[in-house]
């Protein structure tokens, strides 16, 4: 009787614990039957990390390994530039912005380019020896003005094409792991370990440090279309900001899919829809405001981490493009 028993409990237990689990296995959304995505190939190995157009057809696409690209077509295709650095040097070039010619570069280490005619030509500045981490952001005002954000949170500007800079924050002392700006000026970033993120207003000369919405580190922060802010944690986590201006407040984590990757990026296209992108060509969309989601069938093929989804990176609303961008070479291109 005892064993009978036993038995029985045992194998209660083991049902238990398979419903328990099956929480954990991968939730499959369903494949959406089209894409606006486009396959780009750019023959490189290295990752693309930003890209930024003077016009409707010329941009440059920069990335790690001393990457730059150039396009005279809108983005369909890509060719190689060559910059005068360093040969023993290798750059990674994290950030590239530009207004109509101005243009800006920012790379690691130490690395900050300047262009006033749409790329042809560019000028190396010499940042000195005491910049408090490295350049991570770099932001196109005007003719010879730019902010450039650095990894400890120091935020510079310059008005006269680089040869001097004025710094903006007064306590750059922690590391980041993201950093973002609005378009008026605005700065979110997350700590190094992900533990709490920061925001920093126009005119405000310290970060104001903020709790993370829940006990799972935040992947990154960034600016919904409204000027209110998203969050994407560990565990696959979206929060979107839940009251207009307090960054305090955030709505129900928002769980797509579990299947062991995070997203690293999320952005609005132009219509309004939702994407997500994480590891394992995770590609996602929400075209109700994130109550449904489906997968994207084109980068469901690719074998690629997917790093950062970019839109509106031409300064002609008309002509708005966009872009995801895949370690090892992977592009995605916005067909709409």
């Amino acid at each position: 009787m005892n064993r009978l028993l036993t038995y029985f409990l045992n194998f209660f237990l083991v049902v238990c614990l398979g419903l328990g689990l099956g929480g954990c296995v991968t939730t499959r959304l369903q494949v959406a039957t089209s894409s606006p995505w486009l396959e780009v190939e750019l023959n490189t190995q290295a990752n693309p990390l930003d890209i930024s157009f003077a016009d409707s057809d010329h941009g440059f696409l920069v990335g790690t390994n001393r990457l730059i690209l150039e396009t005279f077509d809108g983005g369909e295709s890509w060719k190689e530039r060559n910059l005068d650095l360093p040969q023993e040097e290798n750059f990674r070039l994290i950030s590239i912005d530009f207004n109509g010619d101005e243009g800006w570069i920012a790379g690691q280490p130490s690395l900050v380019l300047h262009s006033n005619d749409a790329g042809q030509n560019w000028t190396r500045l010499d940042l000195g020896s005491k910049l408090p981490g490295d350049p991570y952001l770099i932001t196109t005002l005007s003719q010879d003005a730019a902010e450039l954000a650095t990894t400890a949170g120091a935020v510079y500007r310059t008005n006269d094409g680089g040869a001097t800079w004025e710094g903006k924050v007064s306590d750059a002392s922690g590391g980041i792991r993201d950093l973002r700006r609005s378009s008026d000026g605005a700065y979110v970033s997350v700590s190094s370990l992900g533990n709490f993120f920061a925001t920093l207003s126009p005119g405000q000369d310290s970060w104001e440090p903020h709790q993370r919405a829940s006990s799972k580190r935040v992947q990154s922060v960034g600016y919904q279309p409204n000027g209110e802010l998203w969050m994407l944690s560990r565990g696959a986590e979206i929060r979107l900001s839940d009251q207009s201006g307090d960054v305090e407040n955030w709505q129900k984590p928002i769980i797509p899919i579990t299947n062991g990757y995070n997203y690293l990026d999320m952005a609005w296209d132009p219509s309004g829809s939702i994407w997500a992108a994480g590891g394992n060509g995770t590609l996602l969309v929400s075209n109700d405001g994130g109550n449904e989601w489906k997968v994207d069938p084109v980068g469901d093929q690719q074998p690629s981490n997917f790093i950062r989804i970019l839109f509106n990176a031409t300064p002609e609303a008309n002509h708005a493009k966009g872009f995801v961008l895949g370690e090892r070479g992977t592009l995605l291109r916005w067909a709409g």
